[in-house]
Parts: structure tokens; C-alpha cells; sequence
């Protein structure tokens, strides 16, 4: 028995053995089996390191729309939940889902304005906004697994980015908060719990949107005019009151770049012969940055 699972025994009762459900450099996942169902223990490599704690404080204050924390241990960056579910990708990821749930975590993000600071002081990375040309000028710095045309058209949009990010920047009604950076059809749980929070910043929170549109396009097939997405955009915003949509949409573009950056941090920390793979899928964020280049 590791230490792993004698820390897991302290909090459940294992029916069966543990078993290791994948492998990843940024964390490994174990299943256990319980007599009224399973539990699942995370263990979470450095990069991801502040997610036990950030999981925990969140159930702490939204135990209704998080998963349940059985246990953490922030120094060991170990991290126990109950079962949530299934995801909604189990059901084709229906924008209905997403019109109950989005409401949901707009509130939870409101709710986390006032602990940024603490989250940022335990690990969670910064990535705000009015930094976000200097963090756009060391990608574009970067040996990018893009063809030599796209990487020069995404250089030469520096300065273009850099207005839009003090126009973003400006609109000071909203202050910087936990924003979860892969919320989709796996990360969205039964009565709209949001689980894995290894990829969230403190940074803008509209950011968040950015990848729940992605995937409602490609994994959906919602067209990019279908209706949806302005009813998704108002039921998220409503609980923010004031008149955000143009606002939104801005921040929809300044995230599709900022989304790349902060791909950047997980890819810093792969060992080389993970590397071909992962820049497959960052090639392709890089290539949805590139959409919000005029003329592109």
C-alpha cells in the first residue's frame, strides 16, 4: 500500500482494489470503489498543484456547484471527490444544459471576486488583463507549431491586441476573478457541477466562455449564427446586472488569445516526448486566436 492510498483510507472505505484510471503529466487519477458507489482521487503534478485547495474552497462556499470534496492536501496536491455524475457530454452536450448551468457559475464567479487575491497567493496563476500584451509578445517570441505565415500573422497583430486589451481593461465594472479556462462537456457534471479546475486563472471572467463556445461549435455542430449562443450569452450575463454584451464580446476576443497564453504554462512544463502531441491540440487554439485578427 503507497501513501497515496493510506491517505485515501483515512477518509473512505474501499470495497475493491484502487484502481489507476489514467496517467498525465499534470496529474494521475485513481478510482475507488465504495459500497455505495466510487470515489476519485486526483493527484496533481506541480503545474496543477493549486488545484486541491482551490477545489476545496470552492465546495466550501458552492457545495452545490462544485464536486464534493471528501479530503485535500494542499502541500501534497492531493485531492479526494465524491462521484458527480455524468458529464453532459454523456448526453451530446445540449445547449440546454449550459442555459441552467451558466447562470450558475456566473453567481459562483461573482461570489470569488473577493478571494482573487488569496487564490493568486495559493498557486492559482495571474493572468490579467492589462498584462496580457506582454504575455501576448512572449508567445508570439516563441517557437509556435504553426506554419511561418500564421506565426507572422499572429506577431503582427501585437499592436492591434494590445488596444483591445486597454479597451477591456477600461471597463473597470468588473474585477478579476477565478475563471475556469476549460469548461465544456467533460468538465460540466449532473446538476451543473463544475469539476477540474487544474486549467483556471484568475483573470477575466468572461474569458471562461471562450471554450464552452468552442466546443458547442465543434463538438455540438451549433453553428456559429445559431441563436444559442446570444440566449446562452444573456442567461450567463444576467447575473451580473448592467448591460455586459458588448463588453463580451470583447472579452470573447481578447480570450481566444489570452486562452493561447495560457497554454503556454502547461506546455512549459511537459517533458519533450509529450510535446508532439499537445501541440496538435495547441495548434489549433493557436489557429482560433488567429479568428480574431481583422482580415483573417
Amino acid at each position: 500500500m503507497d501513501d497515496a492510498e493510506t491517505w485515501i483510507r483515512r477518509y473512505v472505505e474501499p470495497v475493491g482494489p484502487i484502481e489507476t484510471t489514467h496517467v498525465r503529466p499534470w496529474s494521475t487519477v485513481r478510482r475507488v470503489p465504495l459500497a455505495d458507489g466510487v470515489a476519485w482521487f486526483k493527484a496533481c503534478a506541480p503545474v496543477q498543484g493549486f488545484e486541491p485547495r482551490l477545489s476545496a474552497h470552492l465546495y466550501r462556499r458552492w457545495p452545490d456547484r462544485v464536486a464534493e470534496v471528501l479530503a485535500h492536501d494542499e502541500d501534497r496536491a492531493w485531492l479526494l471527490l465524491a462521484d458527480a455524475g455524468d458529464p453532459v457530454g454523456t448526453t451530446g452536450n445540449p445547449p440546454e444544459a449550459w442555459l441552467a448551468a451558466l447562470p450558475r457559475y456566473a453567481e459562483l464567479q461573482r461570489g470569488e471576486t473577493g478571494y482573487a487575491d488569496e487564490h493568486v497567493a495559493h498557486g492559482v496563476p495571474a493572468l490579467p488583463v492589462a498584462q496580457l500584451p506582454d504575455r501576448f509578445a512572449d508567445l508570439v517570441a516563441r517557437d509556435l507549431p504553426v506554419d511561418r505565415a500564421e506565426h507572422d500573422r499572429l506577431a503582427a497583430f501585437a499592436p492591434g491586441y494590445a488596444r483591445m486589451c486597454a479597451e477591456l481593461a477600461a471597463d473597470r465594472r468588473l474585477g478579476p476573478t477565478v475563471q475556469h479556462d476549460d469548461l465544456h462537456m467533460t468538465n460540466l457534471y449532473g446538476r451543473a457541477r463544475v469539476l477540474d479546475w487544474g486549467d483556471a486563472s484568475v483573470s477575466h471572467p468572461f474569458f471562461s466562455l471562450v471554450v464552452t463556445f468552442r466546443f458547442l461549435e465543434e463538438r455540438t455542430g451549433l453553428p456559429l449564427d445559431d441563436p444559442w449562443y446570444a440566449r446562452l450569452r444573456d442567461a450567463y450575463l444576467e447575473p451580473w446586472g448592467g448591460d455586459f454584451r458588448d463588453t463580451f464580446e470583447l472579452a470573447l476576443r481578447v480570450g481566444a488569445v489570452a486562452h493561447a497564453i495560457a497554454w503556454t504554462r502547461q506546455r512549459d512544463f511537459l517533458p519533450p516526448a509529450e510535446l508532439p502531441g499537445f501541440d496538435e491540440g495547441f495548434a489549433h487554439i493557436l489557429r482560433r486566436a488567429l479568428r480574431v485578427v481583422p482580415g483573417h
